[in-house]
């Protein structure tokens, strides 16, 4: 297997298909997935004294704080199964973690993450938004409009009920994407000024999306 030995991050609004992507160039490579929002609800439903503190700003469509999603990446990080690379999917989300991450990678051996752009319309992000569905039982991701399951509310693997995360509701996708464009948006103008950003067509087939991924990933630094 071809060693990832870098960090990649995934940056574009909600509903984009980093996570899609994500897993699947984690699983490709064997270097972990990481998704702060994963990490996040994690903690919420262990009961974890930082979900605790996450839970109430999660359900209001906000970000989390730096000091809360900093302190969970730098532990993370640090672990043994990071060590060929990683793959970072909606982190960072503001300039200023953008920095501290960059700093904590030069600690940790790694030079600038390669950073790949999501780029996609506004209202094709709503759709797909709202229409995303998650199984109770596997955690598989569908969409009733982009990719419905075979019988309505019910995972094609393993029948178990499908469900929409609270996050995912229409009411709270306003305030998620207003809270993007003010504070992660400008991270595209920071990574493009640091020569990491390479952009993508998030619009475009998920094998596409795929292969264009590849050939940013594997190009020679």
């Amino acid at each position: 297997m071809d060693r990832l030995n870098q960090a990649v991050v995934f940056l574009g609004p909600p509903g984009a298909g980093k996570g899609t992507q994500a897993k699947e160039l984690a699983k490709k490579y064997g270097v972990p997935h990481l998704s702060t929002g994963d990490m996040l609800r994690e903690c919420i439903a262990k009961g974890t004294a930082l979900g605790l503190q996450a839970k109430p700003i999660m359900e209001r469509g906000e970000l989390v704080p730096d000091s809360l999603v900093l302190k969970m990446v730098k532990q993370r990080i640090e672990n043994a199964d990071c060590s060929f690379g990683f793959v970072f999917d909606g982190f960072p989300r503001t300039v200023a973690q953008a920095q501290y991450f960059g700093e904590l990678l030069k600690r940790c051996g790694y030079t600038q993450p390669v950073v790949v752009h999501f780029a996609i319309d506004p209202a094709l992000v709503l759709k797909r938004i709202t229409g995303r569905r998650m199984c109770k039982v596997s955690g598989e991701i569908y969409n009733i409009f982009e990719r419905p399951t075979k019988v309505p509310g019910r995972c094609d693997n393993d029948g178990g009920d499908l469900e929409q995360r609270p996050d995912d509701r229409e009411e709270i996708v306003a305030p998620r994407l207003a809270a993007y464009a003010k504070q992660t948006a400008p991270l595209v103008a920071y990574y493009r000024r640091l020569g990491r950003l390479h952009d993508v067509d998030a619009a475009q087939s998920v094998e596409e999306v795929s292969r264009k991924v590849l050939e940013i990933v594997r190009a020679p630094r």
